[in-house]
């Protein structure tokens, strides 16, 4: 419904990160205002829709070069969809 806000449950998690990088957090906080959370939290949901596709990408070619996964060569392909010339 139009004007109603979405109810996201929130868990937590614990994050190693270099000093250099937690500086640069603590100064992005103290600027702004925002959480430190805040700034974590965007930066994974902003990335991890992309890092996953590239992950499971890689998996896939790991699945493919161990043979366990099925290919089909362009001769397969067309005489399957009916393009043989």
């Amino acid at each position: 419904m139009a004007g109603e806000e979405q109810c996201v449950r929130l868990v937590s998690t614990s994050v190693r990160m270099s000093e250099d990088t937690s500086d640069k957090l603590t100064k992005l906080s103290r600027l702004t205002g925002r959480s430190k959370s805040f700034y974590l939290r965007q930066a994974i949901e902003s990335h991890i829709d992309q890092l996953f596709y590239e992950y499971t990408l890689l998996n896939e070619v790991e699945d493919i070069r161990a043979g366990r996964a099925r290919t089909y060569s362009l001769d397969e392909v067309k005489a399957d969809l009916g393009l043989d010339s």
